[in-house]
């Protein structure tokens, strides 16, 4: 089992910038947050509608717990939504409640400790994170999985730290969303999607640098249920990308999470399971976990609707 890392406390002091770019975003007074975050090249927030939405999924997680709640938010950022998270009744009732923000990134860590987040540095690129199985009430996992080099051993790291019956909260683009099937339609590559490290031309998303993985939401639910995960439900969100005249349309299309911009998933683990190390199970991300009905890792996957 592995020791719980101690969070970092939340301190209000700024570390220098580390290069020339974000000494400047730091000296310009009129400098918005998002320049100057992607100054620092620390991701921003995604969109309101995004966190708004999560934040009424997790709400009635919390808001009857009667006891203390742990949760970790896995690829926090700069804990914007982290923030938000332990700002929820449920949460910010209590003390004995931690919301822990991790992310590989020192400068995003930074960020999210001056907005009162307990941090840890850890990446889910690397392995084993530094916290007991079990430990977890939540897991949040936001606008992560599509930059990550496998998904699959990261929704693996997240059962594990997760107690018997705790929840997993995703976002992430939609592969599938309306505007990339009318893009795909006129010849035009799918927004979100990388072409080069550069990025990939064109709206609604100008910026999809690092994103080599995007999920349908039939994907998505795949994903977590070979993961080990069940009660697997999939809702959507609208996208602050979008271009003005289609943001109604968008909006009205988050009743249809398959064409939604934005999908959101909330899954549970198995209330009861039992747990062997990857190591003892053979080196596989999700080897000798078992629970109810198929097992992780079962080519006998559930299909889900499209």
């Amino acid at each position: 089992m592995t020791t719980p890392m101690t969070p970092t406390t939340p301190t209000t002091a700024q570390a220098p910038p580390a290069n020339a770019a974000a000494s400047a975003a730091y000296a310009a007074p009129a400098a918005t947050p998002q320049a100057r975050l992607a100054a620092e090249n620390i991701p921003y927030h995604s969109g309101a509608d995004r966190i708004r939405r999560q934040l009424a999924l997790i709400r009635p997680v919390v808001e009857h717990t009667v006891k203390p709640l742990t949760v970790l938010d896995l690829g926090c950022g700069d804990g914007y939504a982290t923030a938000r998270i332990a700002q929820l009744p449920g949460l910010a009732a209590s003390p004995s409640h931690r919301v822990i923000g991790v992310d590989r990134s020192e400068a995003a860590l930074e960020r999210a400790r001056e907005r009162g987040v307990q941090t840890v540095r850890s990446s889910l690129d690397a392995g084993r994170l530094p916290f007991a199985d079990g430990e977890a009430d939540i897991v949040v996992m936001n606008e992560i999985v599509q930059h990550l080099a496998d998904p699959g051993a990261a929704v693996a790291e997240a059962y594990r730290v997760l107690r018997p019956g705790g929840h997993l909260f995703v976002s992430t683009p939609n592969l599938a969303a309306w505007f990339n099937r009318l893009r795909l339609l006129a010849g035009v590559q799918p927004a979100f999607s990388e072409v080069a490290p550069s990025g990939v031309p064109g709206p609604p998303d100008d910026n999809a640098v690092g994103r080599p993985r995007l999920f349908t939401r039939r994907a998505l639910v795949e994903l977590l249920t070979s993961g080990g995960f069940r009660a697997v439900r999939v809702t959507g969100a609208a996208s602050d990308a979008v271009p003005a005249p289609g943001r109604p349309l968008d909006r009205l299309l988050t009743r249809v999470p398959s064409a939604a911009a934005i999908l959101l998933a909330h899954a549970r683990t198995p209330a009861r399971f039992s747990r062997r190390t990857p190591e003892a199970a053979g080196g596989a991300p999700n080897a000798g976990r078992r629970g109810p009905g198929t097992p992780p890792g079962s080519r006998r996957t559930a299909a889900v609707p499209a």
